[in-house]
């Protein structure tokens, strides 16, 4: 079975814990206590071949900002999360894009974009055309989610792990291989 290091990256409050424990338990947490980083593993089939998730949900405030190079370091593919309803939160994904990025060493990296709270629609301030254009932009597929409805969360895990395979299979094409060794 394949394993994947999926890190979840994106500013305080934008809902990285509520998707990330949606996505392993089935619960929605209503408490909000900032993580400084917790670690989750869970097994799922993508496209019919099982997998093992480990999921490294980190700290969006700034105090532990200096950590993500680390946890850029050893992820093989990126959650890159902003809330929906805060403007600000989908600015500040672009520099993290380009942490990533600088941390990777290529802008050949699985990243997938996510809009959370799509069920807070009256609140919403950053329009789905703005997330589906900057994931264009970024050549990086996109999708909205509720963490409290689960709506798509399953999608996005699901999503990451088809990104890492794509990734590392343009990458051994560029490289000539012809071969994967499982």
């Amino acid at each position: 079975m394949r394993e994947f290091k999926v890190v979840v990256l994106g500013s305080g409050g934008v809902g990285k814990s509520a998707l990330t424990v949606q996505f392993v338990s089935n619960k929605f947490m209503e408490k909000y206590d900032p993580t400084i980083e917790d670690f989750y593993r869970k097994e799922i089939a993508v496209d019919g071949q099982p997998c093992m998730l480990e999921i490294l949900d980190t700290a969006g405030t700034e105090q532990f900002a200096s950590m993500r190079d680390l946890y850029i370091k050893n992820g093989q593919g990126f959650v890159v999360v902003y809330s929906i309803t805060n403007q600000q939160t989908f600015h500040d994904i672009r520099t993290m894009r380009e942490q990533i990025i600088r941390v990777k060493g290529t802008d050949q990296v699985p990243i997938l974009l996510v809009g959370n709270k799509s069920d807070l629609v009256s609140q919403r301030q950053v329009r789905t055309e703005e997330g589906s254009q900057l994931a264009e932009f970024w050549g990086s597929p996109f999708a909205e989610c509720s963490a409290k409805s689960a709506h798509n969360v399953n999608t996005v895990f699901a999503e990451i792990v088809r990104e890492i395979n794509y990734v590392q299979n343009s990458r051994a094409k560029q490289q000539g291989g012809c071969c994967t060794i499982l």
